[in-house]
């Protein structure tokens, strides 16, 4: 992905779709609609995953709290995101395994009352999967909980629910998108704003400014759609198009915090089933670490919100309810908060109960807008953004239909499930770092090692399994442009190790200084703004 041949083409050519936000939805909108024989450009004002679509659960599922609220509240609304998420889910675990695989999870259960009432839940969710169900949910007793998930407080413990989902690594599949689009035919770039929105003479938008905010060069690019799929951050967008239009939504947030790999099985998660305030918590082993959140509560709009201290030991606090084993502030490695675009109601009071299905809207002047969903869902959430364009542009596909479904995600078309040894003996690597590139790069390891081989086999961070390579590889493959790209999305050492991540700063900025060609000024302003984005994190 050579950026400035993307940049060349976003300013010489015209395009069927211009998609604005590089999410998960908006790199999604830009794949399904190129694999249709559109023309498709893409731009994203920060990095790719830069937003919502890096800090979820990482967890690709149906949703065992909507399907609790749809027949708590009679929401055949929540049951059809339910359905349609768990199909989606089977979809993703086949077209990116390198990124995504099953994950048993268990459900402690310390009244009696709950054994039947979480059994018969768990069911039904495995109903509505039908044939793309995991692997069937069981009760299990006490004896046999704690030894799925020893960390469990024995005492008043009744038995668990053992259910099945998949997890993800959010980022990491985010980019592999924006590649895969790119590799398809998509002009993409990061660090490219949208300032403004241009119309005909009619009124009808045709195209707009944009703005890359590394070279400070702006210019203006034509195309018959364009998408709003900027997330959280819908409404500031509408109102380049509408300056006094209605906001379709609300936001809340929700944190995580990351705890070492003791606190949980390597390979098994738990759902904590109630909190005190009604929702759910998730731990979960991811990466080496432990992950557990979430919160939701009602958020300001802001590019990259901070974890407060009330909601850290909020998620504390609950774990060790659960846990036999201590759980301090000082075991918390790092926290991370995102932000949800939530269909807006102004009825509704608590950001919990509002939908996570998503909406499509187009204003007057032609502007089609796509909010709201969940990452599971993004190939749907781009599947009628995509369908709704055609119709309103009277656009002419190639193909009638999505691709989407079958085409495999940069890294995943030969991808093989036990490769880690292949590349322990091709490469003499430790476990640990053959399981690493094997998990976030697939059949591109290669590649990876091809770089690693010419000097850059060093770790970047102690025992973590991220090489210098890494670095390297982003800036050429994958579109980073920034430390904070590299640390937080292209590897995820920004999300599981404050201290690990601040010590590596240094060395990141070096290799792409020395890669993209920096000045000295250009390596001390990004070093800083590293500083300054990882500030927000333990």
């Amino acid at each position: 992905m050579h950026r400035d041949r993307h940049l060349a083409r976003l300013a010489s050519e015209q395009f069927d779709l211009l998609v604005i936000g590089g999410g998960a939805t908006g790199t999604g909108i830009a794949l399904d609609a190129v694999t249709r024989g559109l023309s498709v450009a893409l731009v994203e004002r920060d990095d790719f995953a830069a937003g919502t679509s890096s800090r979820s659960t990482k967890l690709i599922h149906g949703g065992v709290r909507y399907l609790e609220q749809a027949f708590k509240t009679f929401d055949r609304s929540q049951l059809n995101l339910v359905r349609d998420a768990l199909k989606e889910r089977a979809t993703l675990l086949k077209i990116a395994p390198h990124l995504a695989k099953p994950l048993p999870i268990v459900t402690p259960i310390y009244s009696w009352f709950g054994v039947p009432y979480f059994t018969i839940g768990l069911k039904m969710y495995d109903f509505l999967a039908g044939k793309a169900n995991l692997a069937p949910s069981q009760y299990i007793g006490p004896k046999e909980a704690l030894e799925k998930f020893p960390m469990l407080r024995s005492e008043g413990l009744r038995g668990a629910v053992v259910y099945y989902d998949g997890q993800f690594d959010d980022a990491r599949m985010n980019v592999s998108i924006a590649v895969t689009a790119a590799e398809k035919g998509v002009a993409i770039a990061n660090h490219v704003e949208v300032t403004a929105l241009k119309k005909d003479d009619s009124g009808r938008l045709n195209g707009a400014t944009l703005h890359d905010t590394l070279s400070d060069k702006s210019w203006d690019i034509g195309a018959k759609i364009i998408v709003n799929a900027t997330g959280p951050f819908t409404d500031n967008l509408r109102k380049l198009d509408e300056p006094h239009c209605s906001p379709m939504l609300k936001v809340s947030s929700g944190i995580h915090i990351v705890l070492d790999e003791k606190f949980s099985p390597p390979a098994t998660g738990m759902l904590i089933p109630k909190t005190e305030d009604g929702r759910l918590l998730f731990l979960l082993p991811w990466l080496g670490h432990t992950l557990v959140g979430t919160t939701d509560n009602a958020a300001t709009l802001q590019a990259n919100p901070k974890a407060m201290e009330e909601d850290i030991e909020y998620v504390l606090r609950h774990v060790r309810e659960y846990f036999a084993l201590p759980v301090t502030r000082q075991d918390v490695k790092s926290t991370w908060s995102g932000l949800r675009p939530l269909v807006f109601d102004p009825k509704a009071s608590d950001t919990a109960k509002l939908s996570r299905d998503h909406v499509v809207n187009i204003s007057d002047s032609g502007l089609l807008t796509i909010s709201g969903g969940k990452w599971t869902t993004y190939r749907k959430m781009s599947l009628d953004a995509v369908n709704q364009a055609i119709a309103l542009g009277n656009l002419q596909p190639t193909h009638a239909g999505p691709q989407t479904e079958t085409i495999p995600l940069a890294g995943g078309k030969h991808y093989e499930p036990d490769g880690a040894a292949k590349w322990v003996h091709n490469y003499g690597l430790s476990e640990a770092v053959a399981t690493h590139l094997q998990r976030a790069y697939g059949d591109r390891t290669p590649d990876v090692m091809a770089i690693a081989q010419d000097g850059y086999e060093s770790p970047l961070a102690g025992d973590h399994p991220y090489l210098e390579a890494e670095v390297i590889y982003g800036a050429r493959h994958e579109g980073a442009c920034t430390a904070v790209d590299i640390l937080a999305r292209r590897t995820r050492l920004g999300f599981l190790d404050s201290a690990a991540t601040n010590g590596a700063i240094t060395r990141v900025v070096e290799l792409l200084g020395n890669e993209l060609g920096w000045t000295e000024g250009e390596r001390q302003q990004h070093h800083q703004d590293a500083v300054n984005y990882f500030a927000n994190s333990v």
